[in-house]
């Protein structure tokens, strides 16, 4: 049997599973976790216990290594069956605080803050953006200055999933304040229950289950033994995050264009005016074609971006690939989710149907992880351009 196939084979049954859980433990109280702006703890260890949060890392730090063809699968079956990416950030906002630490951590630091993550135990998120910064990584004020064996960090972040509740929190800082390039950023592990650490909780647009934080160091001592890989470093891997960051939201953007697309067509087949239902209309057809092709689309480029991924093909192209990846993903989420509300009418402007949450979420995946404007320029530049 083709490698393919037996990933085809693994990927449909990670589908079934995600399908299963999300019918039983998250549809019956995703509409009482938004109201409430958060879902509860235990589910991280409910994912961890399915295997779902350790895929991708390293078995010595107990995770299961696996392909992004594989991943995606999970992503994509989570995001269609769910529709909810605000449970989908926090839950997996690991994704994007741990693997700097997996990939430039010490022995030592990656034994004290992995394996309780990939248990679902310990909560880990990614403090990057400030007041006034935005995707500009460069012009960060946060410092970390050296006393003896600490760094005594000041400064704020904001925008920061899972940043209310997270007990690790992957800072970046700047350890030589002389240097204002990229050579004076570091990357930092701030346990969440440190002294002159607080935190202010966000009010959002979409996203509502996801508990979104300002974050403000005042003084707050780090032990040294916490930096993630050689000081000055921090920008390089900062920039590496950002690849897999937004191939993971290229993928759930997938999931939901299809979420959009599934209540569209229900809809569309039981609702009838004027004596007919919706379906027979030449009008609501179109746009559910309309739909499909963009959905087909971005699987496809999603798949190829993903399978040279895992290859180890990840040159400067295939970085512009993964940036024009994310506009064109999610520029078919905005798409699909507009037609989808459209198609159901009153319905769609009312809490509760998945369309809705879709489309208020659609702003936050054209922004987060690079907006459209920053994928577009440094695409240009990967490509000589």
């Amino acid at each position: 049997m083709l490698v393919n196939e037996i990933l085809e084979e693994d990927a449909q049954a990670l589908q079934g599973a995600v399908q299963r859980f999300v019918r039983t433990e998250i549809a019956p109280s995703l509409n009482q976790w938004e109201e409430a702006g958060e879902f509860p703890r235990h589910l991280y260890q409910r994912a961890a216990a399915l295997g779902w949060l350790a895929m991708g890392y390293p078995e010595e730090l107990g995770g299961t290594p696996g392909p992004w063809r594989l991943r995606n699968a999970m992503t994509v079956a989570m995001a269609r069956a769910g529709g909810s990416g605000g449970l989908m950030a926090s839950l997996f906002s690991h994704n994007i605080g741990l693997p700097p630490v997996v990939r430039h951590g010490s022995a030592a630091l990656q034994r004290e803050v992995v394996p309780a993550v990939l248990r679902g135990e310990k909560i880990s998120a990614l403090a990057i953006t400030e007041p006034g910064g935005g995707t500009d990584v460069m012009s960060l004020r946060t410092t970390a200055r050296l006393e003896g064996d600490e760094y005594v960090v000041d400064g704020e972040k904001v925008f920061i999933t899972s940043g209310m509740r997270a007990d690790w929190l992957t800072v970046a800082v700047r350890t030589n304040p002389k240097d204002k390039g990229a050579g004076g950023i570091s990357m930092l592990m701030v346990p969440g229950h440190l002294p002159g650490l607080s935190r202010t909780k966000l009010s959002k647009m979409g996203w509502l289950c996801s508990d979104t934080a300002q974050l403000r160091f005042d003084g707050v001592r780090v032990p040294a033994r916490y930096l993630v890989g050689d000081q000055g470093s921090g920008f390089k891997m900062i920039l590496t995050n950002f690849n897999g960051e937004r191939l993971s939201m290229s993928a759930m953007a997938l999931g939901f264009c299809e979420c959009c697309y599934d209540e569209a067509l229900a809809w569309a087949r039981q609702r009838r005016t004027f004596g007919t239902a919706l379906i027979d209309h030449q009008v609501i057809r179109h746009k559910l074609v309309d739909m499909k092709m963009r959905i087909e689309s971005t699987r496809a480029w999603l798949n190829a971006v993903s399978d040279r991924a895992d290859a180890g093909i990840k040159g400067s192209e295939w970085v512009a690939e993964v940036c024009l990846l994310k506009n064109h993903a999610t520029q078919a989420m905005q798409f699909c989710a507009d037609q989808a509300v459209q198609i159901l009418g009153g319905m769609g402007f009312m809490r509760g149907t998945a369309s809705e949450r879709i489309y208020r979420e659609v702003k936050v995946m054209m922004i987060g992880g690079g907006t459209e404007e920053i994928m577009k320029e440094l695409a240009s530049r990967q490509l000589g351009l």
